[in-house]
């Protein structure tokens, strides 16, 4: 992830055939959405995930058509602080906005996001049931897990409580942007729950003396600390170790016992958005069946429609268990959204300083 940037997507018909061959260029977007032109801005994290949402769907889906996607890229934080300042203008610079369910839910009840009009997304019916909302059009999923170097850690670890044990001192990674999965990380492996966090914060002090743990900016920095063997264990997303694996990165990961915590990405559309047309039509390419896939296969999480055309040896390996599923600790969205402020100043404050 990066600093608020902005950049176009200009693209040539060389640079589209190069880039979207895996999805068959721009028969994707459906015929009713072609007609759809002019810029459309999509908020989004920056880095190599924004990287493989251009690639992955984006280039092949619109590169032809007359929608010219502009990126407005920054950290979560920021950027939800963007949609909340722009609910009083009369139009925002937002069309449509890459949040995960946790971040959606809080915007749409401080009123940033749009009820979205299933009738003007057809494939949305695609989506796993249990999956669905009312203000976001949910993308792919996975769960926070435990990361570590099994060169160095032969032992799978079996809990988060791992990450304070002293024998890993200085050499756990902690990723600054995921301070919430921390949290709610420290919670499950010291006695509280999703919804009482209370335990964490004394136990997150804890750790801080008894491994030092590194802090790092951004995923690829954690990756870099793995690379380096610079780090040995961390927590992070499941399919970040799905990728770093595949990268020949010295990473696995294992499932702990108080289960994976929750987490799915997708898009939604601001109020005060300039092109809903456009943004509409964003939102139903990307539930085509091959950018599902595409995307399933770019990022390693896996994939919330019923549809998507994604390989079963693909799904098999992105895919959690039954009884990992059954375990799944889900963010308590009402608390989290009251409590996120809350925890951001004791992070910045008391746990990074």
């Amino acid at each position: 992830m990066t600093d608020l940037t902005v950049s176009q997507c200009r693209l040539s018909r060389r640079q589209l055939l190069a880039g979207g061959t895996a999805l068959g260029a721009a028969s994707l977007i459906p015929d009713s959405s072609r007609a759809q032109s002019g810029e459309l801005v999509v908020s989004n994290w920056g880095g190599d995930w924004n990287d493989r949402i251009v690639k992955g769907f984006e280039t092949p889906a619109f590169g032809a058509s007359q929608v010219r996607i502009i990126h407005d890229l920054a950290p979560v934080p920021e950027r939800k602080a963007k949609l909340l300042a722009e609910r009083r203008l009369p139009r925002g610079s937002i069309d449509v906005t890459w949040l995960s369910d946790a971040d959606a839910y809080e915007m749409n009840a401080q009123g940033a996001l749009e009820t979205l009009d299933a009738s003007r997304i057809p494939s949305s019916k695609t989506i796993v049931e249990k999956l669905r909302l009312p203000y976001l059009v949910p993308c792919i999923y996975g769960g926070v897990v435990i990361l570590y170097n099994p060169a160095k850690i032969p032992e799978p670890p079996t809990s988060f409580a791992d990450l304070w044990n002293p024998k890993y001192a200085g050499r756990v990674g902690i990723m600054d942007q995921l301070h919430f999965n921390y949290i709610y990380a420290a919670s499950l492996a010291h006695g509280g729950t999703m919804s009482d966090v209370g335990k964490a914060f004394p136990a997150l002090l804890d750790l801080k003396k008894a491994v030092q743990p590194r802090l790092y900016p951004s995923h690829q920095a954690l990756a870099a600390a793995f690379q380096s063997e610079e780090i040995w264990i961390s927590a992070n997303y499941s399919a970040r170790a799905v990728q770093w694996e595949a990268e020949k990165l010295p990473i696995r990961w294992s499932y702990p016992k108080e289960g994976a915590i929750f987490i799915s990405f997708g898009a939604g559309i601001p109020k005060k958005a300039r092109n809903p047309e456009a943004a509409y039509a964003y939102l139903e390419a990307m539930l085509q069946p091959k950018p599902m896939g595409a995307i399933s296969q770019a990022t390693s999480y896996s994939v919330v429609t019923t549809n998507a055309d994604l390989p079963a040896e693909d799904r098999k390996r992105l895919d959690f268990t039954s009884d990992q599923i059954a375990k799944l600790n889900f963010v308590d969205y009402p608390y989290a959204a009251k409590s996120d402020p809350k925890w951001v100043e004791w992070w910045n404050k008391e746990f990074k300083a």
